[in-house]
């Protein structure tokens, strides 16, 4: 593993560390209080970049936007049943 390397890491935990209370939370409340149009963008954002870095074969690039997109569709989820039942 090198410097590079080392850097990319440390990223993809501090991006996807970012993410987690605010899931958490939307979890826990079943309630997200984020824009539905930024969190919808925030999804098509990291599933394309998900897909352009595995056909890079750039693990950690590929693992953050996994992660994130993971994440923000939790956030998505809830926040779509939110007004289902409002």
């Amino acid at each position: 593993m090198n410097v590079t390397d080392v850097v990319g890491i440390l990223g993809m935990i501090l991006l996807v560390g970012s993410w987690i209370p605010q899931t958490v939370e939307t979890v826990r409340h079943r309630r997200c209080p984020l824009n539905i149009e930024f969190i919808v963008a925030y999804v098509v954002a990291a599933s394309l970049l998900t897909v352009y870095s595995y056909a890079k074969g750039d693990w950690i690039f590929f693992t953050l936007n996994f992660l994130a997109a993971l994440q923000s569709s939790i956030n998505m989820i809830v926040k779509v049943s939110e007004s289902f039942r409002n």
